[in-house]
């Protein structure tokens, strides 16, 4: 769900970005026929998950949102943080979002093949709709919250928690800011 900060603390590679984004479509031990590669990028995106729920400043964001989205918390966290990213991203990469962006639709494209079934379903959307960039518009996380809401198979309070990212903005932006210091520092050890 958090396709951009996946993105942006993979090593850069094309097979690193292509498993970091396979990461939340591929269960258990990645494809062995996969290039090593895209299985790094693959078992990346689960350490930076793993890393997430122990982050303080992660956990700090979950606490700020109302108790009632319980074990939404993190899923809404993670759609947060893309937003924050995308409207920060100068600060934190050399390529502008809209390069970057379009270089990753060029690779989704050029591998759609090894895709995994989900991601293959999702891909067209994302590269017809510039989902990357538009992260950075608040409208867009709204649009994105509904979506999931809709795509989970109990009902949850998943699309109301857009005003949870107006209530808590500015904190929220300060606690993905330190929590992207401390993925981008995880990442370059592992």
């Amino acid at each position: 769900m958090n396709y951009l900060v996946h993105l942006y603390l993979s090593d850069g590679s094309p097979g690193g970005l292509l498993g970091n984004l396979m990461g939340d479509f591929v269960k258990g031990s990645p494809d062995a026929g996969l290039a090593p590669d895209i299985r790094a990028g693959i078992l990346q995106h689960r350490r930076i998950d793993a890393f997430a729920q122990t982050n303080p400043h992660f956990r700090r964001s979950k606490r700020r949102l109302d108790d009632r989205f319980g074990h939404c918390k993190g899923i809404l966290v993670d759609v947060f943080y893309d937003h924050f990213l995308a409207r920060t991203w100068r600060r934190h990469h050399p390529l502008s979002l809209e390069e970057f962006a379009t270089q990753v639709y060029q690779l989704l494209q050029a591998h759609f093949a090894i895709l995994p079934p989900g991601l293959q379903e999702v891909a067209p959307r994302m590269i017809e709709h510039n989902w990357l960039v538009s992260y950075r518009e608040t409208a867009t996380i709204e649009r994105v919250l509904h979506r999931l809401a809709a795509r989970l198979s109990r009902p949850t309070p998943l699309a109301e928690g857009f005003t949870e990212l107006l209530t808590h903005y500015e904190d929220l932006g300060a606690d993905c800011s330190a929590f992207l210091a401390d993925a981008r520092q995880l990442s370059n050890l592992t």
